[in-house]
């Protein structure tokens, strides 16, 4: 009943921001250039869904921008993402500090943080409009335990060994720096921290996503290796998503030799 009342209050707000989601449409790669940091390549051809830039041989997405947030908070969600599985597989202590990174509306914000009663959530986004979202729905459920962080292409602004957990939902293929914003995000973890990313799998070609809103277990685990963190479990329980877990151990540091793969 809450999320149902959640989903009414947003609904009005957002409805003059909604844009259809659209089918996917791939084109080959041409001649890359590499940056001089020699972690990302640039394609002039590419799939109308990325953005032309290339990390580990993967293709970032474009990002979902504020003006679709009622896809994030579309009544089919419950079925086709189970939430509460994923809330279920965190294993949330009452005193975490959580970073809910892409944050969006507080789809899962506001959920972790009925779990925290003695702990908090960093709700990170780049985007002001999805922050003040969550702001309006702070005041209007009497959630407090929610804090907002104003990020930026290349780092969460996170505190360094200030968070418990990172989590991140169906976000870590859209940013444009991963290796900037996850060498920050291993910073922010305390030791021993977890970072668990959902994505949905790319194994499968039967999930009707965009093929670039898709990622493998095996291109995750590369990236996240890349910072030093190591890989702990995958749960496969969701319908058509990959709930991948990550740790932070005492003695890591990122690795800073990054070379893209074709």
């Amino acid at each position: 009943m809450f999320w149902r009342q959640l989903r009414l209050k947003i609904l009005p707000l957002c409805a003059l921001l909604y844009c259809t989601v659209l089918v996917s449409c791939t084109t080959l790669a041409a001649t890359p250039v590499v940056d001089s940091s020699q972690n990302y390549q640039y394609h002039t051809i590419h799939s109308p869904d990325g953005i032309g830039k290339f990390y580990q041989g993967r293709e970032i997405a474009k990002v979902m921008g504020h003006t679709e947030v009622l896809w994030l908070e579309r009544p089919s969600r419950e079925t086709e993402e189970q939430p509460q599985k994923v809330l279920d597989t965190l294993d949330l202590q009452s005193t975490d500090v959580v970073a809910d990174i892409g944050a969006g509306t507080g789809y899962f914000s506001f959920r972790m943080a009925q779990k925290l009663p003695n702990g908090k959530v960093l709700a990170v986004d780049i985007q002001p409009e999805m922050l003040d979202i969550i702001e309006f729905l702070k005041k209007d459920t009497g959630i407090t335990n929610v804090e907002t962080i104003l990020g930026n292409i290349n780092n969460s602004n996170l505190s360094d060994n200030s968070i418990d957990l990172a989590l991140m939902v169906d976000a870590y293929h859209e940013f444009s720096h991963p290796y900037e914003v996850m060498q920050a995000i291993t910073k922010a973890l305390k030791p021993g921290g977890r970072v668990v990313i959902v994505e949905y799998c790319k194994e499968n070609p039967f999930i009707p996503i965009k093929g670039l809103h898709k990622m493998s277990q095996n291109q995750v685990k590369k990236e996240m290796a890349i910072v030093g963190l190591q890989w702990q479990n995958t749960d496969e329980s969701l319908p058509n998503q990959h709930i991948i877990t990550f740790a932070k151990t005492v003695s890591q540091e990122p690795i800073n030799k990054n070379k893209s793969s074709n």
